[in-house]
């Protein structure tokens, strides 16, 4: 396994044991240098010249980028080169001194830094003036002079490079091999670059003094050239590095990633020691303090910004920068208390909230500090940034949504399933994997009578209350509904019913209060168990849903699955495919029962029932294989078969001359379907059919049960045009208010009042207050169930619109329709829009069977 060097951080005061003994190497080399050549008046000139030179060398340090990598170049080879040739020693030692302490007091370096600094330049100087001095004195341009000077200033970058070397190894650890090679290669070229360049200068100097001056002019437009290439290199590297940062970002979103891909960078990025990203506590998501520092592998949980600092620009929504040329002196002196120097802290935004900061602290080098442009960076990441955190936090919640149920917060029905795969594939002796699924009783009747809302609170409630009360190695979860499932290993049966039971009893002990309502809690539960009921985690599903009815069913309160229960259910299921192919073949047929108006005897509509004729079990009842297809998916598939034959029909007999407006059935679960409205325009638009020749009826019940669900569509199927009708009405728990607020047309009363208006006084009192409802809305009353002359002439008499029952016609197959509109009506010579109806033939039947 490879060994992770850990960085080495020791105390700024080791430095001196380096540079005692380099101050003791320079006066030691110096005395006797000076002895041995004094310096003169004359000279003092040239020193400071010179001395001015260094001050300009060593303040200067340029950047070039070569393959990608960085390359800090100095000129002080070139001032040294031509004071080892103009100067005595101990002025050459003196002005560079002079020079080095002049820019270190300027930039305020630490007093350690500033020794070590003066002690090995002095140590290196005095060291190469001392090779220069023994090879004589240098009085001519030979290639001899160049060799020495060369040598001297070479022994002074080699003397030089070891002291720094010594310095790093001391205060950080060793350094590897390679990083010592690359940092004595790229040292040793500058110098040699240097050098040449200082031996060109010295050259055009003997030629001529006035040489200076275009020395001076070649020096002032290589400046400008560097400031022009400096500025193009920040910039260029700026963006590529920004170009990396937002594209690591990207991909690190997705995995969860993003502090690690992002904070590295960051510090990079801005050159600084400490870059921080602070997300606070949010709904489920957790504090996120995390800081990566300099030298040190991996993130840290500590920050080097001040919380005060933080939460002032949270709060402010804006950034926060404090620095020597940054910030007031206020937030200076707070930053001074935390030990830092310098900070930019910049909010995370996701719209107009705070979700954090994106924090950096102190510039490495001691030379620059943070500016203006550095902040407008930083903001420019942030908000990256921000788009990474919010993407992040939402992938994590689908993924949470994902496996859990809104309403409760447990885990739903997939997230379930996938853990008790994972159960049933290791078979521990002795035990079996129990699932238990509780129903909540009473639930419809809590809908019906306080409202879904009501509702939603008792199964939350439940569920609560269950998650509670359950093993802690249980799982437990929403199967969907009403049904809380939970599963766990257990020994055998006996132990899953005694659980059951107490789960049952700790549900049931407390009533809920809801308003002025308390409510009794109550379950019933199923129970499958793995391996004796099933291997698969559906089927084991399944058979405790079908345990859980048979429990309802026989108002037990506790049911374990067994074989006897699977009949019906296979019925069922063999019902459910029967009716998949019935509809894919067109097995099922429309029936069609006339509307007749009873002013008049016209007939203006049909209804369209659909009939199904199973060559095993005969006549299907339909409110058995619609409560099928209701229960397996397929009601869409019905009702569009009904109307794409319903409109066929229509179409017929508009092109007959002769318009029959077609009413269908549809269930409320259908208008809970966005698509609805616009597949039934596209149907009307196919066949070719006016919007008014359609009635859609709807139960009450599924109308005013629910009035804010169905509504978007009853709107838009109203403002297509289709006419919709209140089926079954006086049936509901509704009010008759709510008629006000439904976009319908027309009010059909169910057939067990009309059956009843000639014998029962209160059905006749119920027909007639819904007969004078509808006119005060200006509705259409239908009446169901019209079997009798008694039953016809009431309704005539208190003022129904239109009849349909068995005294017309029963449900009768299109030949037939055909053959029985054309034996029991005629044309009616009076051309007038009934109800609706367009233009063509109106029907009117002759006499009354």
């Amino acid at each position: 396994m490879p060994r992770i060097r850990v960085p080495v951080r020791r105390s700024a005061q080791l430095a001196w044991f380096v540079t005692a003994p380099l101050a003791a190497i320079a006066i030691a080399v110096f005395v006797p240098l000076a002895a041995a050549d004094p310096a003169r008046p004359a000279d003092v000139p040239k020193a400071l010249a010179l001395c001015a030179l260094f001050v300009a060398a060593e303040a200067t340090v340029l950047h070039f980028t070569i393959r990608r990598q960085v390359v800090a170049v100095s000129f002080s080879e070139i001032p040294l080169l031509l004071s080892l040739f103009f100067l005595p020693p101990s002025l050459v030692l003196i002005s560079r001194v002079v020079a080095l302490g002049l820019v270190h007091t300027i930039r305020r370096y630490q007093v350690v830094k500033v020794c070590f600094n003066l002690a090995s330049i002095a140590a290196a100087t005095a060291l190469g003036a001392t090779l220069v001095v023994a090879a004589g004195p240098l009085v001519d341009r030979t290639p001899y002079t160049w060799l020495v000077l060369s040598a001297g200033v070479a022994v002074t970058s080699i003397v030089s490079l070891l002291a720094v070397l010594a310095i790093v190894t001391l205060m950080q650890g060793r350094m590897s091999l390679p990083a010592v090679g690359r940092t004595a290669v790229t040292a040793l070229a500058v110098a040699a670059v240097n050098i040449t360049v200082g031996l060109v200068v010295l050259l055009v100097l003997q030629a001529s003094a006035w040489s200076a001056l275009l020395l001076l002019g070649l020096g002032g437009v290589l400046i400008v050239a560097y400031r022009s290439y400096a500025q193009f290199a920040r910039q260029h590297k700026s963006l590529g590095e920004l170009y990396e940062l937002t594209r690591a970002i990207g991909e690190s979103s997705r995995d969860g990633s993003l502090p690690d891909a992002l904070l590295g960078r960051v510090r990079e990025l801005m050159a600084a020691e400490y870059a921080t990203l602070w997300l606070p506590a949010q709904g489920r998501h957790p504090e996120v303090l995390l800081t990566s520092r300099v030298d040190d592998h991996g993130l840290l949980d500590v920050t080097g910004t001040p919380d005060a600092l933080r939460l002032k620009a949270s709060a402010e929504g804006a950034t926060i920068a404090v620095g020597s040329r940054l910030g007031d002196d206020a937030a200076r002196a707070l930053l001074r208390q935390s030990g830092a120097k310098e900070a930019i802290v910049v909010p995370l935004r996701s719209g107009a909230a705070v979700v954090g900061t994106l924090e950096v602290v102190n510039r490495l080098s001691e030379v620059s500090t943070f500016t203006p442009d550095d902040v407008r960076l930083l903001e420019t990441l942030a908000a990256h940034v921000s788009v990474a955190v919010e993407n992040s936090r939402l992938v994590e919640r689908l993924r949470f949504d994902a496996y859990h149920d809104a309403l409760t917060g447990l885990p739903n029905r997939r997230r379930m399933l996938d853990a008790l795969e994972e159960a049933v594939k290791v078979r521990a002796p002795g035990e079996v994997v129990a699932l238990l699924l509780f129903d909540v009783d009473g639930l419809r009747d809590v809908n019906d009578s306080l409202g879904y809302a009501a509702g939603d609170q008792l199964v939350a409630e439940v569920a609560r209350r269950l998650r509670a009360v359950a093993p802690a190695a249980a799982l437990v979860g929403r199967a969907g509904g009403d049904e809380i499932a939970i599963t766990l290993r257990l020994r055998n049966a006996d132990a899953a019913v005694a659980l059951a039971r107490e789960l049952r009893q700790q549900v049931r002990h407390l009533p809920m209060d809801m308003g002025s309502v308390s409510l009794e809690l109550d379950t019933a539960v199923g129970i499958a168990l793995h391996p004796d009921h099933g291997t698969d985690p559906d089927m084991l599903l399944q058979r405790a849903d079908l345990a859980n009815h048979a429990a309802k069913q026989l108002s037990l309160p506790i049911q374990v699955y067994h074989s006897s229960l699977e009949s019906r259910a296979v019925q069922r299921l063999s019902l459910a495919a029967d009716l998949r192919r019935a509809i894919e073949t067109e097995e099922l047929e429309v029936y069609y029962q006339p509307k007749v108006t009873l002013a008049g005897r016209r007939v203006v509509g049909v209804e369209c029932l659909a009939r199904w004729e199973h060559p095993t079990h005969g006549q299907v009842p339909p409110t058995e294989f619609v409560a099928v297809a209701e229960r397996t998916g397929q009601l869409g598939r019905l009702t569009e078969l009904v109307l794409r034959e319903g409109l066929r029909r229509c179409r017929d007999w508009i092109e007959a001359g002769r318009p029959l407006a077609v009413a269908v059935n549809i269930s409320p679960r259908t208008l809970m379907d966005a698509t609805f409205p616009a597949r039934v325009g596209e149907l009307l638009q196919a066949y070719d059919v006016p919007a008014h020749l359609l009635t859609l009826e709807i139960t009450e019940d599924g109308m005013v049960g629910e009035t804010e669900r169905p509504l978007p569509a009853l709107r838009k199927l109203d403002d297509m045009g289709v006419r919709l009708a209140v089926d079954d009405f006086g049936t509901g728990y509704s009010s008759l208010s709510y008629l006000r607020s439904l976009p319908v047309h027309e009010v059909k009363i169910d057939q067990s009042f009309v059956q009843g208006m000639a014998t029962d006084p209160g059905d006749l009192a119920i027909v007639r207050a819904v007969v004078d409802l509808a006119r005060h809305f200006g509705l259409t009353a239908v009446a169901e169930g019209v079997e009798s002359e008694l039953t016809l002439s009431l309704l005539e008499e208190v003022g129904c619109d239109v009849g349909q029952g068995y005294l017309f016609s029963r449900p009768l197959p299109h030949e037939r329709f055909e053959a029985w509109l054309a034996a029991q009506t005629e044309p009616d010579p009076v051309p007038l829009g009934i109800l609706g109806h367009g233009g063509g033939e109106i029907r009117r039947l002759r006499a009354v069977n």
